[in-house]
């Protein structure tokens, strides 16, 4: 798992590439969370185009992430969501959190 990320404002966007399983969730929550200690970021983009695969820990991963983002009041976006990712997310009911684009 390799994460790329820019701060742009009060916004964090990161790009996340390889498999978002049970594997590598914990080092992705790291990253992420690390990044997230800026209190000054209120957005999370998380562009998913570069993401091969993901199971319930991924999705535990964007959950997180949406907790620590929405006891700031901001919000998380999700991009280049892929059919197989869309269909987690879609059963999991996390596009009532998160925006999709």
């Amino acid at each position: 798992m390799e994460i790329n990320a820019q701060k742009r404002g009060s916004g964090l966007v990161a790009s996340l590439v390889g498999e978002l399983d049970q594997h590598n969730a914990e080092k992705a929550r790291i990253m992420l969370d690390t990044m997230l200690r800026d209190i000054t970021i209120r957005d999370l983009t998380l562009d998913l185009s570069g993401v091969t695969f993901m199971d319930s820990a991924g999705l535990g991963v964007v959950l997180g992430r949406y907790k620590t983002i929405h006891m700031r009041g901001g919000r998380v976006i999700v991009t280049g969501v892929s059919a197989a990712v869309d269909r987690i997310f879609r059963m999991s009911g996390i596009y009532t959190l998160v925006e999709r684009r």
